[in-house]
């Protein structure tokens, strides 16, 4: 029998002798190494099914399809599902792997049984922490052996604005050298910084416009991110700019309006009833333009939700046809990013990605094929997960420089003031201004005020090594407890730590313990580290099962539920009382922020800027 090349990975050359090997397969001139027939089979292009089909593959692929008995060649191995449906592997088109909070490898061994067969990976995270590496960190799980296609596509928002700093920075040549290494990178991922796409004066106008003109060079695709962007005229630059989608749209309108303009609309699981349901009441007949995805979701989550098969039955719940919505995971992201040779569909040449059905209403999944084998039975995983040993540039990601003290979080009051004003901010402060309160002063110190919901809030940065801090006041969120402290090394973007706490001492304590573990998560309440959460590969993720990293986090969530934490509404519907989990987006500098805190740089000192105009303030004045 003939040996195909290792296709694990997409190479030119290998590419052409596997598909030289599969014409004569699908001849019958040479002998296939399985046979899948199955009860029905989803014809994604056509939206049609075909009854007792017989999917034939050879080695990772498919070589043939067709109705039972009609493959003319010699088959190795035969397997009957008569009472199952066959539909292609579910595929993200917009995935942040960091958050699942698990290496590749793990990924694959929580997702694939859940049926999400390949992921566009949309690497901003690791790309700010190892900009460099992007490339090697995403094909290193592939290589390894793992069944799950990622197709990682290179951050463009590192930094993610003109005004942040640390770990990497890439630009034309290095978006270039990206395209060109590897067939799995799919192009660029999200375009954040709008105002730097638009504005000339922007200090990340050029660096944003070569990753873009890199990109179309290799004929990649440019993602984008147009939150906040609703106005017709801003919705057409956008379009003319060639950021191809977005997945940002919260209303039917403003999905409805950037869909008739030309974006490739993603719509994500917390908006996607309503959407879904306003776009059939308004007759939509051509949903190719649409794709359901996750973004962000974390292994907890997953494990109790599931993945992209979860996005399918919300769509399905809200009155999309089966068919359409399992196109919306399959075909649709597939030609949206330029990758239906490979994955997207069941049909000759592709990879051997294949979702068995016990029920298509309900979507329920008994069995996933990937890579030509089958790979669960339920949700129970086959495959040994490979053993990774993530290299230090991976693990070794903590560079504070020293352990911190309470002094690194004072903020001091002019001479003589017994009060000052605060700059202060809330979470998802989507405001053309901050708040502005006047604070006490104590033995020279400006203090918090919980009275009034006032706790302080710092960035530090995690890459220089320099002890760097900026910190201010926030209001609504953090520990109303004494001598308690959150803090976390995920921190959307650009990934400093972030603290929030209610005494100096404790927030220094809760850093120290995050660069011990490597990064994650620590809670110091009344004094004491009480629970931590480890992410020592990049600051962002675990080597371990879901699983493990699940019984960490409710160890964290029991911990905090003792704690006393500070709420008050926002402009963000997703903002909760509790836990404050999501102050790890809170640290976003993209559109539509405005004034952000960032990490101490010489462009602004005190960490404090309006990323729409550049313009400083003190936190104190």
């Amino acid at each position: 029998m003939t040996k195909l090349p290792d296709d694990i990975s997409l190479d030119a050359g290998v590419e052409i002798a596997i598909r030289q090997d599969l014409t004569l397969v699908a001849l019958g001139k040479r002998p296939a190494d399985v046979a899948l027939r199955v009860g029905r089979l989803l014809d994604v292009a056509t939206r049609t099914w075909k009854s007792d089909q017989e999917i034939v593959i050879k080695g990772r692929r498919i070589a043939y399809i067709g109705d039972a008995g009609s493959y003319p060649g010699e088959v190795a191995q035969r397997v009957h599902e008569p009472d199952l449906a066959a539909v292609p592997g579910l595929g993200e088109v917009h995935k942040h792997i960091e958050s699942s909070h698990l290496t590749p490898e793990w990924e694959a061994a929580l997702v694939l049984p859940r049926g999400n067969t390949w992921t566009c990976e949309a690497s901003h995270e690791f790309s700010n922490v190892n900009g460099a590496k992007t490339l090697e960190f995403w094909l290193k799980a592939r290589a390894a052996g793992s069944p799950l296609k990622i197709f990682p596509l290179p951050g463009s928002a590192v930094p993610p604005t003109g005004y942040e700093h640390g770990g990497g920075w890439l630009g034309y040549d290095e978006q270039r050298d990206f395209l060109r290494q590897s067939l799995m990178t799919a192009g660029l991922d999200e375009v954040m910084d709008w105002p730097a796409v638009w504005n000339p004066a922007n200090p990340s106008y050029d660096r944003l416009w070569g990753m873009i003109r890199a990109t179309f060079e290799q004929r990649g695709v440019v993602e984008g991110h147009a939150a906040g962007i609703r106005d017709l005229p801003s919705i057409n630059a956008f379009a003319a700019a060639g950021l191809a989608s977005d997945h940002e749209a919260y209303t039917v309108e403003e999905f409805w309006d950037k869909l008739t303009h030309g974006l490739f609309m993603e719509l994500r699981p917390h908006n996607l009833a309503e959407v879904v349901t306003g776009l059939l009441e308004r007759g939509l007949k051509d949903w190719s333009q649409i794709a359901l995805t996750t973004d962000d979701r974390s292994a907890s989550d997953t494990l109790k939700l599931g993945a992209t098969d979860y996005n399918v039955r919300l769509a399905i719940e809200a009155g999309l046809a089966p068919e359409i919505a399992i196109q919306c995971v399959t075909i649709n992201p597939a030609r949206h990013m330029r990758l239906t040779p490979w994955v997207g569909s069941i049909a000759p040449g592709r990879y051997a990605d294949i979702v068995l059905l016990s029920d298509v209403e309900s979507f329920r999944i008994a069995k996933v094929w990937a890579d030509g084998k089958q790979v669960s039975d339920g949700t129970k995983y086959l495959p040994k997960v490979p053993k990774i040993d993530w290299p230090e540039w991976a693990t070794k990601t903590i560079n504070i420089g020293r352990d911190l003290t309470a002094d690194d979080f004072a903020i001091p009051a002019e001479p003589g003031r017994e009060t000052m004003n605060a700059a202060v901010l809330r979470p998802f402060h989507w405001a053309d201004d901050f708040l502005t309160f006047e604070l006490p002063v104590v033995n020279g110190l400006v203090q918090r005020d919980e009275n009034r919901n006032i706790t302080k809030f710092s960035i530090i940065d995690r890459f220089s090594g320099q002890g760097a801090v900026s910190k201010m006041f926030w209001l609504g969120c953090g520990p109303r407890t004494p001598e308690t402290a959150l803090a976390c090394s995920m921190a959307h973007d650009k990934h400093n730590i972030w603290c929030v706490g209610s005494s100096d001492a404790a927030m220094a304590k809760a850093v120290n313990a995050v660069a011990a573990n490597d990064g994650g998560w620590a809670l110091v309440h009344d004094g004491e580290v009480v629970a931590t959460v480890r992410y020592e590969v990049a600051g962002l993720m675990s080597c371990r099962p879901a699983e493990a990293l699940h019984d960490e986090m409710q160890q964290l969530y029991a911990a905090g539920e003792k704690v006393d934490w500070m709420y008050e509404p926002t402009f963000q519907a997703r903002w909760s009382p509790g836990f404050p989990e999501r102050l790890a987006f809170a640290t976003l500098t993209c559109a539509p922020w405005r004034w952000v805190l960032v990490a101490p740089s010489d462009y602004a000192p005190q960490g404090f800027v309006n990323v729409q105009t550049g313009e400083t303030h003190p936190v104190v004045f």
